[in-house]
């Protein structure tokens, strides 16, 4: 479920060097069970937002920051992905998860109470910054908790659990929209996050991992930042101005200008958030090139088909959450499917080039949507 993911800046696993962590069984599945908690919150924060977008809209007012609500979750959780893992490594899985939950909920919390868009935006960007400790420092608890043979298995829950919230956010978003408001599309956090909070606070070990040091690329993590925001605004601001605007090229290119020096800058870093080095292996380069193409169609249709559903073609946003459910199960569906393939045959490449051709049609289909278009 690779593309459900908020997608961090390549970099490895952080480390769990030795052997597990000494407790019992059951403490090790009540961590766990919290962990995937917290992992489901974070993933359905990026699919339960689309189906209520509309109605936020409509009452906040804001049609021109419409995929910022979404963009900057996303932006603010790939920044500081990286950086929560290198200091989970510094200080202890357990302080820097405990404030990546804690950031998430209170997020949670302003975002249900926003009065405007730009209130929306900016308690969206709190929430991003809480859930990217959730995905880099739940990878690092598996190391820490089991054996090398185990974590695998446990890991598959990962996409398991990417899966869930695919299938519930959109139709449970619209639902909630619905009955009691689409504040609770964030509220429904609280409780859920409070009882993941509790368990990791009572169980987990808080010490830093041994043998373990990591340097942060700040110049990296900063760049990486400047050449994104400038270019998402310029990309914003194209809804009403022309390319060659200041405020729309420009930007765009300032941030292409950064983004060069980000390049530069790591090229040369002793611990780069990008390891630029990955990118000589073909096969790795291609892989990153197909979740890149795979996510941009991913989010593209599911932050706009609920809005087409429900704008143009009427209807409710509990039916626009079920209408985007053949979307997600064809999404979960060709994810086992594709899986079970690749361990039983070894080949990927056919699968591959098949699955971005299936995205492709059906991005070019939806093109053909229209006001007047008639639904089955």
């Amino acid at each position: 479920m690779v593309v459900m993911e908020y997608h961090q800046p390549a970099q490895e696993p952080p480390a769990s060097p030795g052997a597990p962590v000494a407790m019992s069984h059951r403490a090790r599945m009540e961590i766990l069970f919290a962990i995937l908690l917290a992992l489901f919150l974070s993933a359905l924060d990026q699919t339960i937002v689309g189906t209520a977008l509309p109605r936020i809209v409509t009452d906040l007012g804001g049609n021109d920051l419409y995929t910022w609500v979404v963009t900057v979750y996303l932006l603010t959780a790939t920044i500081t992905g990286p950086v929560y893992g290198k200091l989970s490594d510094q200080f202890g899985r357990r302080p820097l998860l405990m404030i990546g939950v804690g950031l998430f909920l209170l997020g949670s919390l302003l975002s249900g109470l926003s009065g405007d868009m730009f209130q929306l935006i900016l308690f969206r960007g709190i929430q991003g910054l809480g859930a990217g400790a959730i995905f880099p420092i739940a990878l690092a608890v598996i190391g820490d908790l089991f054996t090398p043979q185990e974590r695998g298995r446990y890991q598959g829950l990962f996409g398991a659990v990417f899966g869930l919230s695919a299938l519930l956010g959109p139709a449970l978003g619209g639902l909630l929209t619905d009955t009691i408001g689409w504040h609770w599309v964030f509220f429904v956090n609280l409780p859920i996050g409070a009882v993941a909070m509790a368990i990791i606070w009572r169980l987990l070990p808080g010490g830093r991992p041994e043998g373990v040091t990591r340097r942060i690329d700040y110049q990296g993590v900063f760049l990486f930042s400047a050449a994104l925001v400038p270019i998402l605004i310029g990309l914003t601001n194209k809804q009403t101005l022309d390319w060659f605007d200041p405020w729309v090229g420009g930007l765009i290119g300032i941030g292409l200008v950064i983004g060069l020096l980000f390049l530069w800058v790591e090229s040369r870093a002793a611990e780069p958030i990008v390891p630029l080095t990955l990118f000589r292996d073909r096969t790795y380069a291609g892989s990153m090139a197909a979740v890149f193409l795979a996510s941009f169609g991913f989010f593209a249709a599911i932050i706009f088909l609920p809005r087409w559903f429900q704008v143009v073609n009427g209807s409710s946003a509990t039916e626009s959450g079920y209408q985007v459910l053949p979307l997600l199960a064809g999404l979960i569906l060709s994810s086992v499917v594709s899986g079970a393939l690749v361990s039983r045959t070894g080949r990927y490449k056919g699968i591959l080039l098949f699955a971005l051709v299936c995205l492709a049609l059906g991005l070019w289909l939806s093109t053909g949507l229209r006001a007047d278009t008639q639904l089955p």
